[in-house]
């Protein structure tokens, strides 16, 4: 039987392993998952697989998620899912602060880094500890690309999300813009800050978007080439694209304790 672990759950599955409260924050850690920044957390001893899904909006991400924990599940594996904005410390001014169109460059990506720090502590780490598959729809990849495309320095974001753990895979939804258009359009069409309006002088919210989703583009392509991304083509079929993700993921989990893939 499979389930998604909640808070409580985690918490106790790290009781044991729980350190004195710390004198100067008064909070409770385990000391192994301390986060300092200077280096990507290790979790290479844990016993569960932390797993990322990469792309653009209306790549594909959630719905591959959905498929991937169905087909993990069907086949005894635990499974938790993450995304952006699901910590509980910085989500809620985030998405606040994004519907005002407040948020200067820099300011929203500390406030990101917040959020995936928060997440990392809270959920993925205790997750993998108790030998979960970790599903992340989205990783740092995504708020580095935003970042990058909105002229922040590459190497100063990449510093600041030094301390993200080297996931035991990483798959990047490749998409090109004559098919991501369409699914746009078909759905809720053309979003604010996927349209680059935040920052781009254009009028035109059809030319804001192209010229916006062609330079996050081209910026995840060389950020797959700098992260070892596995590229899964998603201009063709669902089923196509989870055969990809299935056959990619099953090499990564078939050494977990208990496997059947």
């Amino acid at each position: 039987m499979s389930w998604t672990p909640t808070q409580d759950d985690l918490n106790a599955s790290n009781g044991s392993e729980r350190t004195d409260r710390d004198a100067r924050s008064g909070s409770l850690a385990p000391a192994d998952m301390f986060i300092d920044g200077s280096a990507p957390v290790d979790i290479s001893e844990y016993p569960g697989r932390l797993i990322v899904v990469e792309g653009t909006d209306n790549a594909g991400r959630s719905t591959q998620i959905a498929l991937l924990r169905e087909w993990l599940e069907s086949r005894g594996f635990g499974v938790a899912h993450t995304a952006l904005r699901r910590g509980r410390l910085a989500s809620e001014g985030l998405e606040s602060a994004k519907q005002g169109h407040t948020l200067a460059p820099i300011t929203m990506d500390l406030f990101y880094a917040t959020d995936f720090a928060d997440r990392l502590d809270n959920f993925i780490l205790p997750s993998l500890r108790a030998g979960f598959v970790v599903l992340t729809d989205r990783y740092v990849y995504s708020t580095m690309a935003r970042s990058i495309v909105r002229g922040v320095d590459p190497e100063w974001i990449g510093d600041i999300y030094q301390f993200a753990p080297r996931p035991h895979a990483s798959f990047y939804l490749k998409i090109g813009l004559e098919h991501l258009i369409p699914r746009v359009l078909a759905k809720r069409g053309f979003d604010y800050w996927e349209s680059g309006l935040d920052f781009q002088e254009e009028s035109d919210i059809f030319a804001s978007f192209v010229r916006y989703q062609t330079r996050l583009l081209n910026t995840f392509d060389q950020l797959a080439v700098d992260h070892d991304l596995r590229v899964v083509d998603a201009n063709g079929s669902i089923r196509d694209s989870f055969v990809a993700l299935r056959d990619g993921i099953t090499e990564v989990v078939s050494s977990m304790q208990g496997a059947r893939v």
